[in-house]
């Protein structure tokens, strides 16, 4: 029950990080990448959509190790959230509590507020439109970035790649203006 109680807890910087950069270091060595964009080019290709789209013409084999990497991530997430996410509520500090509700987000306790999350707001319109619009813009960045956050942040800055800094740096710009500009108008 100890390790699982460990588990259960925020890992502290001085191990995440030399376990990501042991993740990096190994992807590196074998010659592979890291981003979970990539996924959903492999998956769109094994599906056949390379019969009518040149994008997907390509060894979707030499992909399958990142598929068994979304497997394990999706995997990995349903084992923290049946059996490692302490119970009760979540400890926010009272500025985040604040910063949440001046967002038009009433702190629920939980790590998934019930507004946005909840069964109710999933299936509204007004949900709908959230969710594709987000898949579409979402999509659509990464594959205009050329990757996804993970690949540029990860492996493109710890490959030194000007163009991965160029993306990180937009995604941070991007995320200030959703979260301070068109996030109040949302909701």
């Amino acid at each position: 029950m100890t390790m699982l109680r460990y588990l259960s807890q925020p890992w502290p910087w001085y191990i995440a990080g030399p376990a990501i950069t042991a993740v990096m270091l190994a992807l590196l060595y074998s010659g592979k990448t890291f981003g979970f964009s990539s996924n959903l080019r492999t998956i769109c290709s094994i599906a056949g959509a390379g019969k009518k789209v040149p994008f997907f013409q390509f060894d979707y084999k030499k992909q399958y190790w990142n598929l068994l990497f979304l497997l394990g991530a999706i995997i990995g997430g349903f084992i923290s959230q049946q059996w490692l996410t302490p119970p009760g509520q979540l400890q926010l500090s009272a500025g985040a509590i604040r910063d949440l509700q001046a967002l038009g987000i009433p702190f629920d306790g939980q790590l998934l507020p019930e507004q946005l999350f909840g069964t109710q707001a999933l299936l509204s319109v007004r949900g709908w439109i959230m969710l594709a619009g987000g898949g579409f813009l979402v999509g659509f960045g990464s594959r205009y970035a050329g990757g996804c956050t993970s690949g540029h942040a990860i492996t493109g800055l710890s490959m030194l790649q000007w163009p991965s800094l160029i993306a990180v740096t937009g995604f941070f710009i991007g995320g200030l203006i959703m979260t301070y500009l068109f996030f109040p108008l949302i909701f």
